[in-house]
C-alpha cells in the first residue's frame, strides 16, 4: 500500500498509506477524540403510536403521552405549536402525572440514544486497539465504519417500523454506486487503502457490508415496503427524466469530472477512475435526502433516520480530517495536485451543506425530542 508519513506529520511522495511502520504522533488521541460525541442517537419516535413522519400526507405530527396508571388523562402536544392548554383552564393532579410520564419517556429515549452511539464508539475502540496498527490512516477505516453503522441503523429503522417513510431512494441509489465503484478499485489494487493492518482485510469487509445494507434498504424502498415510500417528497432532479431517476443529474456530471481529473496511485485507469468517482460522488449522495427533508411539510425527521444521516456525515468528517493533511498524495500522472484539491473541496462542501442538520440533530439529542428542521434555512440551497 502506497502511502506513508514523515515523523513531522507531513506525507511523503510515497503516499499517506505507505507501509513503512510509521505511526503518526497523537494518532490514538485523534481517534479517541472523535468519540467525544458518544451518547447521541436512539429512536425516540419508537415510543409514539405511529412514529414521527410516518404518514406520507398527514396534516400534522403529534406526540401522545401514555395515560398514567389509574387515570384517564391523555395529553396531545404538537412540537411545532408548543404545549396545548389544559381544557379545564389549569393543571390538576392528572396533568402533573401526564407531564411526569412524558418526562420519563424523554429520559428513556435519551438512554436509547446513549446506548446506540456508545455501542458504536465501543466497537470503534476495539477495532482501533485490536484490529488496526494505530496509524493516522485509521481515520479512513473509522469513516467507513461510520458509514456502515449508518446504513445498519437505517435497516433497523425500516424492518422494525415496517416502513420506509422519510428515506430517499435517490440517495440509496447513489450510495450503491459509491460502494460498488470503491470496492471494484480496492479489491484489485492497494493504492487507496489505509496503511495500517485494517487495510489488509477489514476495510474491504466494512465497505462490503455497507453495500449489503444499502442493497437491503433499496429492496425495501422499491419492493417490500414500497407502499410507504414518500415519492411525492423525493423529487430531487426529476426534470425531463423518468420518475425516480433524478439522481442522474448528479451521477453523470461527476462521472465526467472523475474521468477527466483523477489521481494515479494504482497506475490503472479503470481502478483510479472508480475510486475517484466514488470519492467525488459520495460528497453529493446525501443531497437528495436533505432535499427530501426540506419538502416535508412539518420538518419532522424520525430520529432513526436522523441517526442514519448523521452517521454518514460523521464518516465524511473523519475522512476530511485525513485528506486535509494527505490531499497532496492524490496527484495525477502528470504530477498535478488538482485531484487532491477537488477531493478535499468536495468533502468540505458536503459538510457545509449539512451544518444546519448537524445543529438541529444536536438539539434533538440534547433535549430527547424529535428532530425538527425549519421550513426555510441554509439547507434550502440543496
Amino acid at each position: 500500500k502506497s502511502f506513508s508519513y514523515f515523523n513531522n506529520n507531513i506525507m511523503s511522495s510515497q503516499g499517506p498509506y505507505g507501509r513503512h511502520g510509521f505511526t503518526a504522533p497523537g494518532s490514538a488521541t485523534s481517534m479517541g477524540g472523535y468519540g467525544g460525541g458518544a451518547g447521541y442517537g436512539g429512536g425516540y419516535g419508537a415510543a409514539a403510536p405511529q412514529g414521527y413522519g410516518s404518514a406520507p400526507n398527514s396534516g400534522g405530527y403529534s406526540y401522545t403521552a401514555p395515560s398514567p396508571q389509574g387515570g384517564g388523562y391523555t395529553q396531545q402536544q404538537s412540537y411545532a405549536s408548543g404545549p396545548s392548554a389544559p381544557t379545564n383552564g389549569g393543571y390538576d393532579a392528572d396533568d402533573a402525572k401526564g407531564m411526569g410520564g412524558k418526562k420519563s419517556l424523554a429520559v428513556k429515549a435519551l438512554n436509547q440514544n446513549v446506548l446506540l452511539w456508545a455501542g458504536f464508539f465501543a466497537a470503534s475502540l476495539f477495532v482501533y486497539f485490536v484490529l488496526s496498527g494505530g496509524d493516522f490512516s485509521f481515520l479512513m477505516t473509522y469513516g467507513a465504519m461510520s458509514r456502515m453503522f449508518g446504513f445498519g441503523v437505517l435497516n433497523v429503522k425500516i424492518y422494525t417500523g415496517q416502513r420506509v417513510t422519510g428515506v430517499s431512494l435517490k440517495t440509496l441509489q447513489l450510495y450503491a454506486v459509491v460502494f460498488v465503484m470503491r470496492l471494484s478499485s480496492i479489491f484489485r489494487h492497494e493504492g487507496y487503502l489505509p496503511y495500517d493492518k485494517s487495510g489488509d482485510w477489514l476495510y474491504h469487509l466494512i465497505e462490503f457490508l455497507a453495500l449489503c445494507f444499502t442493497g437491503s434498504a433499496l429492496f425495501c424502498v422499491v419492493g417490500k415496503f414500497k407502499s410507504s415510500y414518500q415519492q411525492d417528497f423525493d423529487k430531487f432532479g426529476e426534470m425531463n427524466v423518468p420518475p425516480g431517476a433524478g439522481a442522474v443529474y448528479l451521477a453523470v456530471p461527476i462521472a465526467i469530472l472523475a474521468i477527466l481529473i483523477h489521481p494515479n496511485l494504482n497506475s490503472d485507469f479503470m481502478s483510479d477512475f472508480a475510486w475517484t468517482y466514488a470519492m467525488y460522488l459520495e460528497s453529493a449522495a446525501l443531497v437528495p435526502q436533505l432535499f427530501m427533508f426540506q419538502r416535508q411539510k412539518t420538518g419532522v425527521v424520525e430520529l432513526m433516520t436522523a441517526h442514519f444521516v448523521f452517521a454518514l456525515g460523521f464518516g465524511r468528517l473523519l475522512e476530511f480530517a485525513f485528506w486535509v493533511f494527505s490531499y497532496h498524495e492524490l496527484s495525477s500522472s502528470g504530477g498535478s495536485k488538482l485531484p487532491g484539491y477537488i477531493a478535499v473541496f468536495s468533502i468540505f462542501l458536503q459538510l457545509v451543506l449539512m451544518l444546519d442538520f448537524f445543529y438541529y440533530y444536536y438539539l434533538a439529542m440534547k433535549n430527547a425530542t424529535p428532530l425538527v428542521l425549519p421550513s426555510h434555512n441554509g439547507m434550502g440551497m440543496v
